[in-house]
């Protein structure tokens, strides 16, 4: 039996070090930046979401279904994972910022392998220094339990799945995979180093 993979591609933040500007569609060599995380992402899932809570139509545009946060208020990353584990029939929803265009092309594959080999619920990328808590491989079923955490008042998201059977994955041969954009000048250096 192969298993369903769907990924959600979370573009609904303010964006407040980037000037306000809407991440997922600023300009990163000439194409917005959420494509570069798509054309990553798409060969490795059988479906992908967008999250968004603003420029909706915009990213209709990519192909995809747009889902906007159930929580209105801008709550954080935590909001758009609880509304795209709402919103899939998978067995493993994979979650990705729409500011990481170098992420693996091996992502999913290295992923589930430690999910399925050690039983765990949920796995979550390291590039080697630190974990990316944005950066996760789950069983959408654990969506009541984030749900909770986040109606506690709870943010960080690495106190959530402290909580749960995770595995951390690590990627320390692609220390740049996770590399991701909060400032302009992030984004020129970037630019730069994808163009060489």
């Amino acid at each position: 039996m192969s298993l369903q993979i769907d990924a959600v591609i979370l573009a609904g933040g303010m964006a407040r070090r980037m000037g306000g500007n809407d991440k997922g569609l600023v300009e990163l060599n000439a194409q917005p930046m959420i494509k570069h995380t798509i054309d990553r992402i798409k060969p490795q899932v059988k479906g992908i979401l967008i999250n968004a809570n603003r420029n909706q139509t915009r990213y209709a545009e990519f192909g995809f279904p747009v889902i906007s946060d159930e929580d209105t208020g801008y709550l954080g990353p935590l909001a758009g994972m609880i509304t795209a584990m709402g919103n899939t029939q998978a067995d493993y929803l994979l979650i990705v910022p729409c500011d990481c265009p170098l992420l693996p092309t091996d992502l999913v594959s290295r992923m589930l392998t430690q999910v399925e080999s050690q039983g765990a619920e949920l796995a979550v990328a390291s590039d080697g220094k630190r974990e990316q808590p944005v950066v996760l491989l789950l069983k959408p079923s654990l969506r009541d339990s984030m749900k909770a955490f986040l109606d506690a008042g709870e943010r960080k998201i690495d106190f959530w799945y402290a909580k749960h059977h995770c595995v951390v994955t690590d990627f320390s041969d692609q220390p740049n995979a996770f590399v991701n954009v909060n400032t302009p000048e992030q984004k020129q250096q970037l630019a730069e180093a994808i163009a060489k």
